[in-house]
């Protein structure tokens, strides 16, 4: 599994090219607190059956608050054949503390 950090995404998202789908598997109340701009929240419950509305030809960066339930998500869709998967060590917290300490810690 492929693994970044905060400072990996930033740089990511700052390159010219398509920018990689934010999959925020945390609950929607988790969500409204904080989220990365343009993230789509799938729930880690509710994954299973929504994977098939999900790209497979397309980067697609697994985020959670502290970047276990992500690693498990990242994990699964590549069972799924999902090619591209990454997941943030560290999670939204790790984001916030290093990258953006404008976005609200919980």
């Amino acid at each position: 599994m492929i693994e970044w950090t905060p400072e990996q995404l930033r740089h990511r998202l700052t390159e010219q090219g398509p920018a990689p789908l934010i999959l925020d598997v945390r609950e929607p109340w988790e969500y409204a607190l904080a989220h990365l701009p343009g993230a789509r929240l799938v729930p880690m419950g509710e994954i299973a059956a929504q994977v098939d509305t999900l790209p497979r030809d397309r980067e697609i960066v697994v985020v959670c608050h502290h970047g276990i339930r992500s690693r498990i998500v990242a994990a699964w869709l590549e069972k799924q054949g999902f090619g591209k998967v990454i997941n943030l060590t560290g999670g939204l917290d790790a984001w916030s503390l290093r990258v953006d300490p404008a976005l609200p810690r919980y």
